[in-house]
C-alpha cells in the first residue's frame, strides 16, 4: 500500500466531521489532528460518533488521555485560536 497522507483538521463543525469520516475510510489518508478551540473532546467524540444526517459511525470513537481515539488509532486534539499556533507538526501532520 503507498504512504499515508497525514492530515490535520482545523474545525470540527459538520464541514470537518464529514472530511474526517472520509479521511478515516480512506486507505491513503490519516487524521492525526484536530484543531478546534469552541468544542471539548467528550462533545467531539459524542458528535462524531453520532451523526444526526450520516448516522451513526461504525466504528470504535472514544476519547482518552486528552485525544481522541478513532478505531485505535490516536487522534491529538488541541485548542489554538490563532492557526498559526496549532502544532501540526508536533502530531505529525505533512
Amino acid at each position: 500500500m503507498p504512504e499515508q497522507v497525514a492530515i490535520g483538521i482545523n474545525g470540527f463543525g459538520r464541514i470537518g466531521r464529514l472530511v474526517a469520516r472520509a479521511a478515516i475510510e480512506n486507505p491513503k489518508t490519516k487524521v492525526v489532528a484536530i484543531n478546534d478551540p469552541f468544542m471539548d473532546l467528550e462533545y467531539m467524540a459524542y458528535l462524531f460518533k453520532y451523526d444526526s444526517t450520516h448516522g451513526k459511525f461504525d466504528g470504535s470513537v472514544e476519547a482518552k488521555d486528552g485525544n481522541l481515539v478513532v478505531n485505535g488509532e490516536v487522534i491529538h486534539v488541541f485548542a489554538a485560536r490563532n492557526p498559526a499556533e496549532i502544532p501540526w507538526g508536533k502530531a505529525g501532520a505533512t
